[in-house]
């Protein structure tokens, strides 16, 4: 099916696909972006997206999501065509891997358009139904009482007068997990489509992607902060090791996994011990054994599997794949590769021996053209990044190339990857002079993370908008152009280097040090992805004011720096302490005042490692 085949589907039709699906799109995350594409092509009214600006937490953006979603249904039924080539845009999937995954369902058929739910009656068919419940029940009452008066006070049927209950009220009698969700859920998130492959997880203020397949297979399955984990592993690293029991720890929608493996919508690793299995059949063949004796260490060996604990479970089944490196990757080569959805993101992780990286999709093309692999120094293509490794000196990008433990190779086999051709004319392939040179650098805003009007560092590979910068870029840059960091890293390359006391470093003049001052203010912008601390608080929070009276934000102290207000660093640290105490306050422990606490941690580091405090 060709990528707008969907523009023939029916109104109808495309309105049904949207009904089903309004739950799932309102969960995605960050939908900022996605509510200003429909706003962009006048699918939103501008009330209701002011509305957006208000919420603050998930759930509340999940709410005006749907109402959104919602709206659009019943309002702009005309308009549904528009709406599915608005939410397929490029640009919009690329951010949201969710939609990618309805616009996959959508167009390979797999979503049943003649689908009605069980338990959708219309008006007339509901009557109708009530009636025959009724009578039915009613004859069946009689039928018994005719037989045994004291059975039908005894029998767990319902008296006559529920049955006027409507009949879809009945199945809640079937297992359920209603009472696992929080207040305000449609459904539990582990049933639906989208996370059929991969589930949220939180343990203490941790968070991660746990992979279903993975952890059935004993794998490292839990992916936070660009990482893998074991369950065991990742209570560990959230804290939470005294616990002893990640199954409880670890939670999904504030439901403990264990809840979820009880009820079969996580599967655990089986405990076999196949390693020490193959050591015995080669000890046997070393040292034979009687049958008598064979069958008896056999049955120790099945008791001592029952035994083992989940935790060693995982260990082994990683034991099992170190002991198995040997056979190379022939073997993974001819894997099949199951579980895909770890590689649904637009970026992945990928490693040369010693080397990190990331690596954009969009950007790759083929060995040699296509700069999609970024460090923190610059942009390579494939070839260029596996030369940049001193260990390999017949490297090739293919095999030497890993993304989370599999080979280029095997991704543009699962066209996970899309090679181009040789003759291809796009801007990835291109041999043009001034092209190759913007491939250099970033093609997003380092700081607030949008496209269009960039300055470009020719040291490092950020890029910036004149006004996100600091201090602000004013028209063209003749010839080269450096960005804060990288100026910052340079003067300190030869600057005194030594050590300043914190009471040193307060009383520093602001005029002296306003390169480390633009720097820190940079990072806490970068850091702050959600924008939450750059505005006034009190025009977007409700009641903010009641419980703060001096509020501060980034822009302020922007502004505050910009103007000369600031004497002395202490007087500009002061007013970071002033965002993070109030966080700390109005927030408290929930989300907003998690991400307030890992701000000033972040802004406490990099202050001391700038201003060499030992």
């Amino acid at each position: 099916m060709e990528p707008l085949d969907f523009v023939t589907r029916s109104t109808e039709e495309l309105l049904f696909f949207l009904h089903r699906k309004k739950t799932e799109i309102s969960c995605i995350e960050h939908p900022h972006r996605f509510l200003t594409q429909l706003r962009d092509h006048d699918l939103v009214p501008e009330k209701l997206f002011e509305n957006v600006k208000k919420k603050r937490s998930r759930e509340q953006k999940e709410k005006i999501v749907y109402e959104v979603l919602d709206w659009v249904e019943k309002n702009k039924p005309q308009y549904i065509h528009q709406f599915w080539r608005c939410v397929f845009e490029d640009h919009i999937l690329k951010f949201y891997p969710p939609l990618c995954m309805l616009r996959k369902i959508l167009l390979d058929g797999t979503f049943k358009f003649d689908e009605k739910h069980p338990n959708v009656e219309t008006p007339e068919e509901e009557e109708e139904s009530k009636g025959k419940a009724e009578k039915g029940k009613e004859k069946s009452y009689k039928r018994k009482r005719s037989k045994d008066d004291r059975s039908s006070e005894d029998n767990d049927d319902p008296d006559p007068s529920s049955a006027s209950t409507p009949s879809r009220k009945k199945p809640g009698k079937k297992p359920s997990f209603s009472s696992l969700v929080k207040k305000g859920d449609k459904q539990e998130i582990w049933k639906w489509p989208i996370y059929k492959t991969q589930l949220p997880v939180t343990c203490g203020d941790k968070e991660g992607t746990l992979y279903r397949d993975k952890m059935s297979r004993g794998e490292k399955c839990i992916l936070s902060q660009e990482r893998w984990f074991t369950p065991n592993d990742f209570e560990k690293f959230a804290g939470k090791e005294k616990c002893k029991n990640w199954k409880l720890s670890i939670c999904c929608r504030n439901t403990p996994l264990k809840k979820l493996i009880e009820e079969e919508h996580l599967q655990c690793p089986p405990m076999e011990i196949k390693k020490r299995t193959c050591v015995q059949k080669n000890m046997n063949k070393l040292f034979p054994v009687s049958s008598s004796e064979s069958s008896n260490e056999d049955s120790e060996k099945s008791a001592g599997s029952m035994e083992e604990s989940d935790a060693e479970g995982f260990q082994e089944q990683g034991g099992k794949e170190e002991g198995t490196e040997f056979r190379g990757r022939v073997e993974e080569e001819e894997e099949d590769m199951a579980d895909l959805s770890v590689f649904q993101a637009p970026f992945l992780p990928v490693t040369c021996v010693s080397l990190t990286g990331t690596l954009y999709k969009y950007r790759f093309a083929t060995g040699i053209f296509g700069k999609c692999i970024r460090t923190e120094e610059r942009w390579f293509t494939p070839e260029e990044f596996v030369k940049q490794e001193p260990t390999l000196t017949d490297g090739h990008w293919k095999k030497d190339i890993l993304c989370h433990g599999k080979t280029l190779n095997l991704l543009i086999k699962k066209k996970i990857l899309c090679k181009h051709l040789p003759l291809c004319e796009c801007q990835n392939c291109t041999i043009k002079k001034e092209d190759l040179m913007a491939q250099n650098n970033d093609d997003e805003c380092y700081v607030c993370d949008s496209e269009e009007d960039l300055v470009c560092c020719d040291k490092c590979p950020r890029a910036f908008h004149s006004h996100c910068h600091l201090p602000a870029v004013h028209g063209d840059s003749p010839g080269e152009w450096i960005c804060t960091f990288c100026v910052l890293r340079t003067s300190q390359q030869w600057r005194d280097s030594r050590n300043m006391s914190e009471q040193e470093a307060f009383y520093a003049p602001v005029s002296q040090y306003r390169l480390h001052c633009h720097y820190l203010l940079l990072c806490v912008y970068r850091e702050d992805i959600q924008k939450v601390f750059f505005e006034d608080p009190r025009q977007t929070v409700p009641r903010y004011s009641e419980f703060i009276s001096q509020p501060m934000w980034l822009d302020r102290i922007k502004q505050k720096l910009e103007s000369g207000e600031y004497q002395t660093i202490g007087a500009f640290v002061s007013d970071f302490q002033l965002i993070f105490s109030n966080c700390r306050t109005f927030n408290r422990d929930n989300v907003f005042g998690q991400m307030g606490a890992r701000l000033k941690k972040m802004f406490k580091e990099e202050f001391k490692k700038i201003f060499c405090i030992g």
